[in-house]
Parts: C-alpha cells; structure tokens; sequence
C-alpha cells in the first residue's frame, strides 16, 4: 500500500481565504491540532509577507516537533533570508519556492521569457539549498503551462536541488484527465524524476479539487496539499478530509492511504471552522452536519437493516 504525504496549507493558503485573520495564538492551536490528526507537512505561512506572519511561524515551527513544518517564499533572497529566520527553531524545516511558469502570467504578472523564469528559479533554489535540507518548488500555475515547458521547469529543479516538486492547478481550471496526465508525462520523460516527491495542489474554482487530486495519485503523486474543509482563496483548496477518506474508503482502487489518524478529523474540522469563521455547509462531503443523516424513509428503513445499504 503505497503511502501518500499530506502537506497541508490551513495556516497558509487556507488564511487566504477573504475575511480570514488567524493570529499566532489560533495558529498554534490549529498547528497542534493538525499534529494530533498525523498531518506529514504544515505549511505555517508567508514568513516576508509582514513580521506578524513571520512570528507566527516561528512560533509554530518552535512548537510542533512531529511535522515536517514550511515557510512560503517566492524566488528572492530576501524572502528566503526571512523564511530562513522564521524556520530557525524547527525540528524539521522545509522551504516551499514558487515562480510562475504559465505563458499568462510569463508575459502578464512577471513579464519574462521561458529562459528567465528557468535561470531565476533554480538561482533560488540553489541558494535555498545553502539553508534548507528540504525545498519544494513549485511553478505556479503550472496547469496552464506548456508540457515540455513544464518538463524543463522540473528538470531544472531536480537538478537544483528541489527535493518535492509541486504541481499547482493554481486556478482550478483541470480536469481530472488532464491533471492525472501532467503526473503521467512528468514520470515518464523527466530525467531523475525518482529522486524527488511529486506533489498535487487544485483548487476548487469549477468543484473539482478532490477529483483532480485523487486523479495525480493515480497517476504516481506521492503528496497531496491542501486544507482541511477545504478553505482557502476564491472558491478554496483540495478538502484534505475527502482524500483521506476517498482512499480510506476505496483502497482497492487507489492501493495508497495516508497516515491520518481518521478519528481525528471531525474534531479538527469544527476548530477550523470556529477559528476562521467559516461555517461548514450541511451538506459539506465528510464532515457536514447532514454526512451522516438521513431524512428519507426508505434510507433509514435500509439503515436499521444494514448500515452500509447507504452509508
């Protein structure tokens, strides 16, 4: 049974989420929360983006020891050096790196050529090396990105020292087909593509994050991101619940699972949703209020025969 990761990015992306302010108190207790659900990886936050985000993560990374835990950076030194000081106490720090590698963000957000995007990425990652033993890299908005394009883009970051490279559906734009394909082609005609982890990352903009990310571990990721009750910007993340569950559930079919503790989950959900604010909908997969009730008749009379005839 393979194992698949899960990073999980509540604290970071899932903060994004509009009229969300976790302060480093709320971040702790979710971070040891997501300790006790078994996460593998915690994606603290941004620490350049203000001093109040770098504290919190360095308050996280001080406090929890049995997850691997990671500062966002784009692809300066300054944000590396602040990440850097952010992670200084942590048992096991990693570096998560992204630049964009889409032709509309080349030519609308960074203004570069295919040439500078590959020469700025792995000058960082290099220089992320120095500090980090661990740096994911991820070039955002990779969904849109050219495929060959993409297969240079992981090439070089292999070769700079990457040991996780992500690959972000950064606008929930996939299906499942094309997501699953990405992972397919990147195995298949990336040199030294063994020597790192392959990681998933979808959104949620046309309701396909779950089904894009169980659709990359078919297809050879090692590691799934995303928040728990899927929170996170626009219409959010991956719901880490449903894939731990999908492949709980379904391990005949997927032959991977993680290392959650599943009893954990419902207990982890509410205190998200109490500390962002953000009300879980009752008809939300797994940990709605409605999951697990049944208001036909017909259900519940096959409910006190059998329980699986419908749950």
């Amino acid at each position: 049974m393979r194992k698949i990761y899960i990073f999980d990015t509540t604290l970071r992306d899932g903060e994004q989420s509009p009229g969300v302010n976790l302060n480093t108190k709320e971040k702790l207790e979710i971070a040891y929360q997501l300790e006790r659900l078994g996460v593998d990886r915690i994606e603290a936050g941004f620490p350049a983006a203000s001093p109040g985000d770098s504290a919190a993560v360095g308050a996280v990374a001080a406090a929890v020891k049995n997850a691997t835990i990671i500062g966002l950076s784009r692809a300066r030194t300054q944000d590396i050096d602040a990440a850097y000081k952010a992670l200084k106490n942590a048992q096991d720090p990693c570096l998560h790196l992204f630049l964009a590698s889409s032709p509309i963000h080349r030519k609308h957000k960074l203004r570069m050529e295919k040439e500078q995007v590959l020469e700025t990425a792995e000058a960082a990652i290099r220089y992320a090396k120095k500090y980090f033993p661990k740096v994911e890299f991820s070039p955002e908005d990779a969904g849109r990105t050219e495929l060959d394009f993409l297969c240079q883009v992981t090439e070089m970051a292999i070769r700079a020292g990457a040991t996780v490279v992500n690959i972000p559906d950064t606008v929930g734009y996939l299906t499942p087909y094309e997501y699953g394909n990405i992972f397919k082609t990147l195995k298949e005609n990336v040199p030294g593509i063994e020597k790192i982890q392959l990681s998933a990352h979808c959104h949620d903009d046309l309701g396909m994050a779950t089904a894009n990310a169980l659709a990359a571990v078919l297809n050879g990721a090692e590691q799934i991101e995303g928040t728990i009750n899927g929170i996170g910007e626009r219409a959010g993340n991956t719901a880490l619940e449903e894939v731990a569950l999908a492949l709980e559930t379904r391990q005949d079919f997927y032959q991977a699972k993680t290392s959650l503790v599943l009893s954990e989950i419902a207990r982890t959900s509410r205190l998200v949703s109490k500390l962002t604010g953000m009300i879980v909908p009752g008809n939300k997969a797994i940990v709605g209020a409605n999951a697990f009730a049944h208001e036909s008749g017909i259900h519940q009379d096959g409910m006190l025969k059998e329980k699986t005839t419908y749950e």
